[in-house]
Protein backbone atom coordinates (compact mmCIF):
# COMPACT_ATOMS: atom_id res chain seq x y z
CA UNK A 1 0.00 0.00 0.00
CA UNK A 2 1.67 3.11 -1.20
CA UNK A 3 1.91 5.96 1.24
CA UNK A 4 1.71 8.49 -1.56
CA UNK A 5 -1.79 7.18 -2.46
CA UNK A 6 -2.84 7.57 1.16
CA UNK A 7 -1.44 11.10 1.17
CA UNK A 8 -3.48 12.03 -1.90
CA UNK A 9 -6.55 10.44 -0.28
CA UNK A 10 -6.20 12.47 2.88
CA UNK A 11 -5.42 15.72 1.10
CA UNK A 12 -8.37 15.34 -1.25
CA UNK A 13 -10.63 15.14 1.77
CA UNK A 14 -8.97 18.18 3.30
CA UNK A 15 -8.46 16.38 6.60
CA UNK A 16 -5.75 18.76 7.74
CA UNK A 17 -7.83 19.83 10.75
CA UNK A 18 -5.65 22.32 12.66
CA UNK A 19 -2.22 20.86 12.15
CA UNK A 20 0.49 21.92 9.73
CA UNK A 21 1.63 20.05 6.62
CA UNK A 22 4.57 18.59 8.58
CA UNK A 23 2.21 17.20 11.21
CA UNK A 24 -0.07 15.82 8.50
CA UNK A 25 2.80 13.94 6.84
CA UNK A 26 3.92 12.65 10.25
CA UNK A 27 0.43 11.17 10.69
CA UNK A 28 0.67 9.59 7.24
CA UNK A 29 4.06 8.09 8.13
CA UNK A 30 2.64 6.66 11.36
CA UNK A 31 -0.27 5.17 9.42
CA UNK A 32 2.13 3.51 6.99
CA UNK A 33 4.18 2.21 9.92
CA UNK A 34 1.06 0.73 11.54
CA UNK A 35 0.12 -1.05 8.31
CA UNK A 36 3.61 -2.55 8.02
CA UNK A 37 3.54 -3.75 11.66
CA UNK A 38 0.15 -5.38 11.11
CA UNK A 39 1.37 -7.07 7.95
CA UNK A 40 4.51 -8.34 9.67
CA UNK A 41 3.50 -9.09 13.27
CA UNK A 42 -0.28 -9.54 13.53
CA UNK A 43 -1.30 -12.97 14.79
CA UNK A 44 -3.29 -13.82 11.61
CA UNK A 45 -2.86 -13.08 7.95
CA UNK A 46 -4.93 -10.06 6.96
CA UNK A 47 -6.61 -9.08 3.73
CA UNK A 48 -4.93 -5.76 2.95
CA UNK A 49 -7.72 -4.68 0.61
CA UNK A 50 -10.34 -5.22 3.32
CA UNK A 51 -8.12 -3.42 5.80
CA UNK A 52 -7.96 -0.36 3.54
CA UNK A 53 -11.75 -0.47 3.12
CA UNK A 54 -12.00 -0.39 6.91
CA UNK A 55 -9.61 2.57 7.01
CA UNK A 56 -11.73 4.47 4.47
CA UNK A 57 -14.83 3.69 6.53
CA UNK A 58 -13.04 4.91 9.63
CA UNK A 59 -12.36 8.27 8.00
CA UNK A 60 -15.97 8.69 6.89
CA UNK A 61 -17.57 7.53 10.13
CA UNK A 62 -15.37 9.85 12.17
CA UNK A 63 -17.23 12.70 10.45
CA UNK A 64 -20.82 11.82 11.42
CA UNK A 65 -23.15 8.80 11.80
CA UNK A 66 -24.43 8.98 8.23
CA UNK A 67 -21.30 9.14 6.06
CA UNK A 68 -20.16 5.71 4.90
CA UNK A 69 -18.32 3.77 2.20
CA UNK A 70 -20.05 1.28 -0.12
CA UNK A 71 -18.26 -1.50 -1.98
CA UNK A 72 -19.10 -1.90 -5.69
CA UNK A 73 -21.54 -4.77 -5.03
CA UNK A 74 -23.30 -2.96 -2.18
CA UNK A 75 -23.40 0.31 -4.11
CA UNK A 76 -25.24 -1.46 -6.91
CA UNK A 77 -27.79 -2.89 -4.46
CA UNK A 78 -28.38 0.48 -2.82
CA UNK A 79 -29.44 2.09 -6.10
CA UNK A 80 -32.97 0.70 -5.61
CA UNK A 81 -33.56 2.33 -2.21
CA UNK A 82 -35.21 5.60 -3.33
CA UNK A 83 -37.26 4.00 -6.10
CA UNK A 84 -39.73 2.45 -3.65
CA UNK A 85 -38.56 -1.17 -3.87
CA UNK A 86 -35.62 -2.96 -2.28
CA UNK A 87 -34.78 -6.28 -0.70
CA UNK A 88 -34.24 -6.85 3.01
CA UNK A 89 -36.02 -6.35 6.31
CA UNK A 90 -37.57 -2.90 5.90
CA UNK A 91 -35.45 -1.08 8.44
CA UNK A 92 -33.66 2.28 8.36
CA UNK A 93 -30.47 2.32 10.46
CA UNK A 94 -27.72 4.74 11.43
CA UNK A 95 -24.64 4.78 13.63
CA UNK A 96 -24.40 6.17 17.14
CA UNK A 97 -21.10 6.03 19.01
CA UNK A 98 -19.99 3.08 16.89
CA UNK A 99 -23.22 1.15 17.45
CA UNK A 100 -25.93 0.41 14.88
CA UNK A 101 -29.15 2.16 15.86
CA UNK A 102 -32.62 1.75 14.38
CA UNK A 103 -33.87 5.05 13.00
CA UNK A 104 -37.18 3.54 12.02
CA UNK A 105 -38.83 0.29 10.96
CA UNK A 106 -40.86 0.95 7.81
CA UNK A 107 -44.59 0.19 8.01
CA UNK A 108 -45.86 -3.21 6.85
CA UNK A 109 -42.37 -4.66 6.45
CA UNK A 110 -40.89 -7.74 8.15
CA UNK A 111 -38.97 -5.62 10.70
CA UNK A 112 -42.07 -3.65 11.74
CA UNK A 113 -44.24 -6.77 11.93
CA UNK A 114 -41.63 -8.56 14.04
CA UNK A 115 -41.64 -5.74 16.62
CA UNK A 116 -38.42 -3.83 15.91
CA UNK A 117 -38.78 -0.26 17.24
CA UNK A 118 -37.18 3.10 16.60
CA UNK A 119 -34.29 3.59 19.01
CA UNK A 120 -33.39 -0.11 19.26
CA UNK A 121 -29.65 -0.87 19.19
CA UNK A 122 -28.71 -3.87 17.04
CA UNK A 123 -25.95 -5.74 18.84
CA UNK A 124 -25.90 -8.99 16.85
CA UNK A 125 -26.85 -9.96 13.31
CA UNK A 126 -27.10 -13.74 12.80
CA UNK A 127 -25.13 -14.22 16.06
CA UNK A 128 -22.32 -12.02 14.72
CA UNK A 129 -21.30 -9.09 16.91
CA UNK A 130 -22.07 -5.76 15.24
CA UNK A 131 -19.87 -3.49 17.32
CA UNK A 132 -16.85 -2.40 15.31
CA UNK A 133 -18.54 -2.95 11.96
CA UNK A 134 -19.37 -0.13 9.58
CA UNK A 135 -22.91 0.91 8.80
CA UNK A 136 -22.71 -0.58 5.32
CA UNK A 137 -21.25 -3.83 6.66
CA UNK A 138 -24.27 -4.12 8.93
CA UNK A 139 -26.59 -3.42 5.99
CA UNK A 140 -24.87 -6.12 3.95
CA UNK A 141 -25.23 -8.67 6.76
CA UNK A 142 -28.97 -8.04 6.96
CA UNK A 143 -29.51 -8.42 3.22
CA UNK A 144 -29.84 -11.87 1.70
CA UNK A 145 -31.97 -14.16 -0.45
CA UNK A 146 -35.70 -13.50 -0.32
CA UNK A 147 -37.71 -15.77 2.04
CA UNK A 148 -34.67 -16.62 4.16
CA UNK A 149 -34.66 -15.78 7.85
CA UNK A 150 -32.14 -13.89 9.94
CA UNK A 151 -31.85 -13.39 13.68
CA UNK A 152 -31.37 -9.90 15.11
CA UNK A 153 -30.45 -9.27 18.73
CA UNK A 154 -31.29 -5.80 20.01
CA UNK A 155 -30.91 -3.76 23.15
CA UNK A 156 -33.91 -1.60 24.00
CA UNK A 157 -34.18 1.34 26.36
CA UNK A 158 -35.62 0.38 29.77
CA UNK A 159 -35.42 -3.35 28.94
CA UNK A 160 -32.71 -5.18 30.89
CA UNK A 161 -32.18 -8.25 28.72
CA UNK A 162 -31.38 -8.38 24.98
CA UNK A 163 -34.36 -9.14 22.73
CA UNK A 164 -34.05 -11.61 19.86
CA UNK A 165 -36.08 -11.42 16.66
CA UNK A 166 -36.29 -13.99 13.86
CA UNK A 167 -37.16 -12.02 10.71
CA UNK A 168 -37.80 -13.28 7.20
CA UNK A 169 -36.29 -11.26 4.35
CA UNK A 170 -38.69 -10.00 1.70
CA UNK A 171 -38.74 -7.80 -1.37
CA UNK A 172 -39.86 -4.53 0.18
CA UNK A 173 -42.42 -2.62 -1.86
CA UNK A 174 -43.10 0.70 -0.22
CA UNK A 175 -46.53 2.12 -0.89
CA UNK A 176 -45.69 5.44 0.61
CA UNK A 177 -49.18 6.95 1.01
CA UNK A 178 -52.41 5.52 2.37
CA UNK A 179 -55.58 7.25 3.51
CA UNK A 180 -59.02 6.90 5.04
CA UNK A 181 -61.94 9.09 6.09
CA UNK A 182 -62.31 8.98 9.88
CA UNK A 183 -64.77 10.28 12.46
CA UNK A 184 -68.36 9.46 13.30
CA UNK A 185 -69.48 11.98 10.71
CA UNK A 186 -66.82 10.92 8.18
CA UNK A 187 -65.34 14.41 8.35
CA UNK A 188 -61.62 13.85 9.06
CA UNK A 189 -59.10 13.18 6.33
CA UNK A 190 -56.43 10.79 7.60
CA UNK A 191 -53.28 10.45 5.47
CA UNK A 192 -50.46 8.12 6.44
CA UNK A 193 -47.13 8.97 4.81
CA UNK A 194 -44.65 6.11 5.25
CA UNK A 195 -41.73 7.53 3.28
CA UNK A 196 -40.77 10.32 0.91
CA UNK A 197 -39.94 8.46 -2.29
CA UNK A 198 -40.04 9.79 -5.82
CA UNK A 199 -43.81 9.38 -6.33
CA UNK A 200 -45.07 10.40 -2.90
CA UNK A 201 -46.10 13.95 -3.82
CA UNK A 202 -48.31 12.82 -6.71
CA UNK A 203 -50.03 10.20 -4.53
CA UNK A 204 -50.46 12.71 -1.72
CA UNK A 205 -51.96 15.43 -3.94
CA UNK A 206 -54.43 13.00 -5.52
CA UNK A 207 -55.69 12.04 -2.06
CA UNK A 208 -56.06 15.68 -0.99
CA UNK A 209 -58.04 16.51 -4.13
CA UNK A 210 -60.33 13.54 -3.47
CA UNK A 211 -60.85 14.56 0.17
CA UNK A 212 -61.54 18.19 -0.77
CA UNK A 213 -64.62 17.06 -2.71
CA UNK A 214 -66.14 16.00 0.64
CA UNK A 215 -68.24 18.96 1.80
CA UNK A 216 -68.25 17.59 5.37
CA UNK A 217 -64.45 17.61 5.68
CA UNK A 218 -63.45 19.32 8.93
CA UNK A 219 -59.66 18.88 8.87
CA UNK A 220 -56.68 16.60 8.36
CA UNK A 221 -54.64 14.19 10.46
CA UNK A 222 -51.26 13.63 8.80
CA UNK A 223 -49.43 10.61 10.20
CA UNK A 224 -45.62 10.64 9.85
CA UNK A 225 -44.82 8.20 12.64
CA UNK A 226 -41.98 5.81 11.82
CA UNK A 227 -41.37 7.68 8.56
CA UNK A 228 -37.56 7.61 8.15
CA UNK A 229 -37.53 10.32 5.49
CA UNK A 230 -36.34 10.10 1.92
CA UNK A 231 -35.97 12.68 -0.82
CA UNK A 232 -35.59 16.34 0.12
CA UNK A 233 -37.48 17.44 -2.99
CA UNK A 234 -40.46 15.37 -1.90
CA UNK A 235 -40.46 16.92 1.57
CA UNK A 236 -40.51 20.39 -0.01
CA UNK A 237 -43.26 19.53 -2.51
CA UNK A 238 -45.57 17.94 0.07
CA UNK A 239 -45.04 20.70 2.64
CA UNK A 240 -45.89 23.23 -0.08
CA UNK A 241 -49.39 21.70 -0.40
CA UNK A 242 -50.29 23.22 2.97
CA UNK A 243 -48.66 26.66 2.80
CA UNK A 244 -49.50 29.83 0.90
CA UNK A 245 -46.06 31.36 1.19
CA UNK A 246 -42.95 31.54 3.36
CA UNK A 247 -39.79 29.53 3.78
CA UNK A 248 -40.04 25.73 4.00
CA UNK A 249 -36.42 24.80 4.71
CA UNK A 250 -32.89 26.01 4.07
CA UNK A 251 -29.71 24.01 3.58
CA UNK A 252 -26.24 25.19 4.50
CA UNK A 253 -23.01 23.56 3.37
CA UNK A 254 -19.40 24.48 2.62
CA UNK A 255 -20.11 24.90 -1.07
CA UNK A 256 -22.20 27.83 -2.23
CA UNK A 257 -24.23 25.39 -4.34
CA UNK A 258 -25.27 23.54 -1.16
CA UNK A 259 -26.51 26.69 0.60
CA UNK A 260 -30.06 27.27 -0.54
CA UNK A 261 -33.50 28.32 0.64
CA UNK A 262 -36.77 26.79 -0.49
CA UNK A 263 -40.06 28.68 -0.38
CA UNK A 264 -43.71 27.76 -0.68
CA UNK A 265 -45.65 28.81 -3.74
CA UNK A 266 -49.01 30.50 -3.46
CA UNK A 267 -51.91 28.12 -3.01
CA UNK A 268 -52.93 25.97 -0.02
CA UNK A 269 -54.44 22.79 -1.46
CA UNK A 270 -56.56 22.29 1.69
CA UNK A 271 -57.94 25.85 1.81
CA UNK A 272 -56.55 26.46 5.30
CA UNK A 273 -58.32 23.56 7.04
CA UNK A 274 -56.96 22.59 10.51
CA UNK A 275 -54.13 20.05 10.54
CA UNK A 276 -52.73 17.74 13.21
CA UNK A 277 -49.40 16.06 12.42
CA UNK A 278 -48.47 12.85 14.28
CA UNK A 279 -44.76 12.20 14.89
CA UNK A 280 -42.70 9.86 17.06
CA UNK A 281 -39.06 8.88 17.66
CA UNK A 282 -39.02 7.13 14.29
CA UNK A 283 -39.94 10.28 12.35
CA UNK A 284 -36.68 11.42 10.78
CA UNK A 285 -35.08 13.60 8.11
CA UNK A 286 -37.70 14.65 5.51
CA UNK A 287 -40.45 13.97 8.08
CA UNK A 288 -38.83 16.50 10.39
CA UNK A 289 -38.61 19.11 7.63
CA UNK A 290 -42.33 18.67 7.01
CA UNK A 291 -43.42 18.72 10.67
CA UNK A 292 -40.97 21.48 11.63
CA UNK A 293 -42.01 23.80 8.79
CA UNK A 294 -45.73 23.44 9.54
CA UNK A 295 -45.02 24.01 13.22
CA UNK A 296 -42.93 27.13 12.62
CA UNK A 297 -45.63 28.59 10.35
CA UNK A 298 -48.26 27.71 12.98
CA UNK A 299 -50.04 25.83 10.22
CA UNK A 300 -50.44 22.59 12.19
CA UNK A 301 -50.51 21.17 15.70
CA UNK A 302 -47.70 18.65 16.15
CA UNK A 303 -48.74 15.76 18.39
CA UNK A 304 -46.83 12.72 19.66
CA UNK A 305 -43.20 12.30 20.69
CA UNK A 306 -39.96 14.09 19.92
CA UNK A 307 -38.69 13.18 16.44
CA UNK A 308 -35.37 11.46 15.72
CA UNK A 309 -33.12 14.46 15.04
CA UNK A 310 -31.52 13.76 11.66
CA UNK A 311 -30.84 17.24 10.31
CA UNK A 312 -28.33 16.59 7.56
CA UNK A 313 -28.35 15.94 3.82
CA UNK A 314 -26.32 13.11 2.31
CA UNK A 315 -25.13 12.88 -1.27
CA UNK A 316 -24.38 9.55 -2.94
CA UNK A 317 -21.04 9.95 -4.71
CA UNK A 318 -19.83 7.29 -7.20
CA UNK A 319 -16.17 6.28 -6.90
CA UNK A 320 -13.70 5.15 -9.55
CA UNK A 321 -13.70 1.50 -8.37
CA UNK A 322 -17.46 1.13 -9.00
CA UNK A 323 -18.28 1.69 -5.34
CA UNK A 324 -19.61 4.82 -3.74
CA UNK A 325 -19.94 6.76 -0.56
CA UNK A 326 -22.61 8.57 1.35
CA UNK A 327 -21.23 11.93 2.38
CA UNK A 328 -22.93 14.63 4.42
CA UNK A 329 -22.80 17.75 2.27
CA UNK A 330 -25.10 20.13 4.13
CA UNK A 331 -27.39 20.58 7.11
CA UNK A 332 -30.93 21.80 6.91
CA UNK A 333 -32.59 24.45 9.00
CA UNK A 334 -36.23 25.14 9.74
CA UNK A 335 -37.88 28.50 8.91
CA UNK A 336 -37.16 29.61 12.50
CA UNK A 337 -33.45 29.17 11.79
CA UNK A 338 -33.20 26.23 14.18
CA UNK A 339 -31.38 23.05 13.25
CA UNK A 340 -32.98 19.75 14.18
CA UNK A 341 -29.69 17.83 14.08
CA UNK A 342 -29.44 15.67 17.23
CA UNK A 343 -32.42 17.63 18.65
CA UNK A 344 -35.46 16.77 16.57
CA UNK A 345 -38.84 18.45 16.39
CA UNK A 346 -40.60 18.88 19.73
CA UNK A 347 -44.36 18.24 19.58
CA UNK A 348 -46.83 20.92 20.69
CA UNK A 349 -48.70 18.18 22.55
CA UNK A 350 -46.59 15.40 24.05
CA UNK A 351 -48.43 12.07 23.94
CA UNK A 352 -46.25 9.02 24.46
CA UNK A 353 -46.97 6.07 22.21
CA UNK A 354 -48.64 3.11 23.94
CA UNK A 355 -49.83 0.92 21.09
CA UNK A 356 -47.60 -1.44 19.11
CA UNK A 357 -49.13 -0.62 15.73
CA UNK A 358 -50.64 2.20 13.72
CA UNK A 359 -53.69 0.38 12.39
CA UNK A 360 -56.42 2.93 11.84
CA UNK A 361 -59.04 0.86 13.65
CA UNK A 362 -56.74 -0.01 16.54
CA UNK A 363 -58.06 1.06 19.94
CA UNK A 364 -54.49 0.93 21.27
CA UNK A 365 -53.37 3.84 19.04
CA UNK A 366 -53.64 6.47 21.77
CA UNK A 367 -51.96 9.20 19.71
CA UNK A 368 -54.41 8.96 16.81
CA UNK A 369 -57.33 8.70 19.23
CA UNK A 370 -56.17 11.86 21.03
CA UNK A 371 -55.91 13.72 17.71
CA UNK A 372 -59.45 12.71 16.79
CA UNK A 373 -60.72 13.92 20.16
CA UNK A 374 -59.11 17.31 19.57
CA UNK A 375 -61.15 17.72 16.40
CA UNK A 376 -64.34 16.74 18.22
CA UNK A 377 -63.75 18.92 21.29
Amino acid sequence: MKKIILAIFLLNFNLSYSFSNNELYEKIDIFGEVLEKIKKDYVDDVNQSEMMDAAINGVLQSLDPYSAYMSPSLFKEMQTDTRGEFGGLGIEIGMESGVVKVISPIDDTPAAKAGIKAGDYIVKIANEQVQGKSLMEAVKLMRGPVNTSIKLTVRRKNVKKPIEFEIERKIIEIKSVSSEILGRNKNLGYIRLKSFNENSDKQFLNIIKKFEKNSKLKGYILDLRNNPGGLLTQAINITDFFLNDGEIVSTKGRKISETRKFFARKGDETNGKPIIVLINNGSASASEIFAGALKDHKRAIILGENSYGKGSVQSIIPLSNGGGMRLTISKYYLPSGNSISEIGVTPDILIEEKGDDFKIKSKSDNQLNYAMKLFNS
